[in-house]
């Protein structure tokens, strides 16, 4: 089986942790945690890192930092992973739907203005499968508003928009690091910002809030989303690759490209012309004129060792969204389309060329097939 992605590990990583484990600082200090906090900081080109357990906690540690909570509205996209809604529900503000560009699948700024109320206090876009958004137009919205931007990097290390990388343009950013993302620590996450009070706070409450002062007084509330010395070893040893790990990726992208252009029926990823894509996973779209649909596509490609996935599905289609009353008679319709037409196709960058021509092969052979 051809794995839609798979994290690549080496000696660097090895030897870095069995060094971390001969210190015995193995939680939550050490200088493995410093190390890429600062590295990973300086990669994106900002001042403070503060490393968390997971994407997901990232997010809702950036909004806690700001003070986001009951009452506050926060502008997220229609399509995107469920965790950047719960984040906000965690808060206990109201997520903010916006419909997606049809083109490269990120929150349509044109489309945000509209959902702008009293209550609104943050934007939260969010960098789709690598390609960043229209950062531009969402930063002077908010600037009109006086709002926050949060930008969800998730799967967006090593992108660009107009020469800046993706986290560093919003007043706070959140990258994961679990498995599948382009670098690693197993499972963890971080929030990046240029603010040194927006980081002393989300590293006051990621750290269960202890007083400076006197340790056991607690003056908010805080989460324990304390990233171990252990995981921050991989995530140093990974960062010491992200350029060529970031490389890869767009060379497997544009291979993948390079093939399936002429292939009817099959929507390719876009890539804006002031951006970098860094294509954390290859998503393409499955049009009538491809002669089966997107489903029936997975299944052949299944049967011929090759694993895919289907694009997310959009927040106000979430059973757990819907059970809390959230998006009620709400319709996105380009988020809806994304869902049932798009797919990503194997992606690491591991990926070796001849895997890639299989996957071609097999989608080619597939195509002159009916069933």
């Amino acid at each position: 089986m051809i794995p839609v992605c798979e994290p690549l590990l080496d000696e660097k990583e090895l030897a870095y942790v069995v060094d971390c484990l001969k210190t015995n600082w193995i939680s939550s200090k050490g200088k493995y945690i410093k190390a890429f906090e600062e590295g990973f900081a300086r990669y994106c080109g900002c001042k403070y890192g503060v490393a968390t357990t997971s994407g997901t906690t990232a997010l809702h540690l950036a909004l806690a930092s700001l003070g986001i909570g009951p009452g506050d509205e926060v502008i997220v996209p229609a399509f995107t992973m469920a965790a950047t809604v719960f984040a906000v529900v965690y808060t206990g503000a109201k997520p903010v739907l916006v419909d997606a560009e049809p083109d490269t699948w990120n929150i349509d700024p044109a489309k945000i203005e509209e959902k702008i109320t009293g209550q609104t206090k943050v934007i939260l876009p969010v960098h789709i499968y690598g390609h960043p958004c229209e950062m531009e137009a969402i930063m002077e919205i908010a600037k009109k508003y006086n709002l926050w931007v949060v930008e969800d990097a998730a799967e967006a290390h090593g992108a660009e928009y107009k020469g800046k990388k993706a986290g560093s343009i919003g007043h706070v950013s959140c990258f994961s690091f679990y498995a599948n993302k382009i670098i690693t620590t197993g499972e963890g996450g971080m929030v990046v910002t240029n603010e040194a009070k927006i980081a002393q706070k989300a590293r006051l409450l990621k750290d269960l809030a202890f007083s400076p002062e006197k340790r056991f007084l607690h003056t908010s509330l805080g989460f324990n989303y304390r990233m171990t010395n252990i995981q921050a070893a991989i995530g140093l040893a990974q960062l010491e690759k992200i350029d060529d790990l970031v490389a890869a990726r767009r060379h497997n992208a544009h291979y993948y490209n390079s093939l399936l252009k002429d292939i009817p029926g099959i929507t390719l990823p876009v890539k804006r012309e002031e951006t970098k894509n860094v294509y954390w996973m290859y998503g393409i779209l499955i049009e009538d004129e491809f002669g089966l649909n997107r489903d029936e596509l997975m299944a052949r490609l299944k049967e011929k060792g090759i694993e895919t996935r289907t694009f997310f599905y959009p927040m106000h289609q979430q059973p757990a969204f819907q059970a809390m009353n959230l998006f009620k008679d709400e319709k996105y319709p380009v988020a809806e389309a994304l869902a049932q037409k798009g797919l990503y196709l194997p992606s690491g960058s591991g990926l070796k060329k001849e895997e890639i021509e299989e996957v071609y092969k097999a989608i080619k052979e597939i195509k002159g097939v009916r069933y």
